[in-house]
């Protein structure tokens, strides 16, 4: 009885003791609450993932995402119709509203479009309290 007493104190320990230690390093670990689907894009197809976990872990400020489980299917790349004008708007900022309101990049691109640019009125355009 007193081993598994140790055993389950050094356990504990050990697991303060890896945290204080990856601390030290630099390395944080987030999960990414309410991720709904993942898209990694190539030039032949799109791997798209539902449901998945995913996790940023970040090492002297290089972010990584780690992405686990869900529901994964491929399918052929969509491409942007040469017919379809460029919004001209940035990428980032697509992400951005994207990863705030967890709508999709195509729906925050127009939302974007809507709002001129306008980052927080895009979000709130979004979120269906829209402001005139």
């Amino acid at each position: 009885m007193a081993y598994k007493a140790l055993k389950a104190a050094r356990g504990a320990r050990g697991g303060r003791d890896t945290a204080r230690m990856m601390e030290k390093m630099g390395v944080k670990m987030n999960e990414l609450p309410e991720v709904t689907q993942v898209v990694i894009r190539t030039p032949t197809k799109d791997i798209v993932i539902d449901a998945p976990t995913v996790t940023m872990v970040t090492v002297q400020g290089q972010a990584m995402y780690q992405i686990a489980g869900g529901e994964v299917s491929e399918s052929q790349p969509q491409t942007v119709s040469e017919s379809q004008p460029s919004l001209g708007v940035p990428e980032a900022d697509v992400q951005l509203v994207a990863q705030q309101t967890g709508k999709s990049m195509d729906e925050s691109r127009k939302a974007l479009a809507e709002a001129g640019g306008d980052l927080a009125r895009a979000i709130l355009i979004l979120k269906g309290q829209r402001q005139t």
